[in-house]
């Protein structure tokens, strides 16, 4: 793993890359960005609202120039979106511009954690369960291949997770 001021947060919906993200910036004292806020923020409407009127291809292009620019800033916590890492351009940057944690879950505590979520796009319609299967099934072994780390998720609360992770951290990521 090369020394990296930017830690980069990955992983399927649900995983926690925001709540965790947030609690990690605070501690290594960086600014915290969430790649999906930002581009609302930028764009003046939201994810669902994106997908629903420029197709996924559309909002993948918005999504791949924003983590472009935000990826070259120094010294950030980046939360990505779930989808961000089906882009090669996306996966080169994050590997290439900082150091990438995997946060890694199982779809049943995904489907815990989702349960009352009723405004991600890629969940849309029935089947929760088939869907989050199909998504990892397809993004899972991407994640994998772009971490430097991989932090796995058991069952519980942030304020359970955050500590491991921090451990984690402190063991292994080199800051330049």
């Amino acid at each position: 793993m090369n020394p990296s001021p930017n830690l980069f947060l990955v992983g399927p919906t649900g995983a926690g890359k925001t709540s965790i993200g947030q609690r990690l910036a605070a501690h290594y004292g960086l600014p915290f960005i969430d790649l999906d806020a930002e581009i609302e923020s930028r764009c003046g409407t939201t994810i669902a609202e994106l997908f629903a009127n420029e197709g996924e291809a559309g909002f993948r292009a918005r999504e791949r120039t924003h983590l472009g620019e935000f990826s070259l800033r120094e010294g950030i916590v980046l939360a990505t979106g779930a989808g961000a890492v089906l882009d090669p351009a996306n996966r080169e940057a994050l590997m290439s511009r900082g150091t990438v944690l995997m946060l890694s879950v199982d779809v049943d505590e995904q489907l815990d954690r989702l349960q009352h979520d009723t405004v991600r796009p890629m969940l849309a319609g029935g089947d929760r369960r088939g869907r989050l299967a199909s998504l990892a099934e397809h993004r899972n072994h991407l994640y994998e291949d772009i971490a430097d780390l991989i932090f796995r998720g058991r069952h519980e609360g942030v304020d359970d997770a955050i500590p491991r992770a921090i451990a984690l951290l402190d063991r292994h990521w080199k800051r330049a």
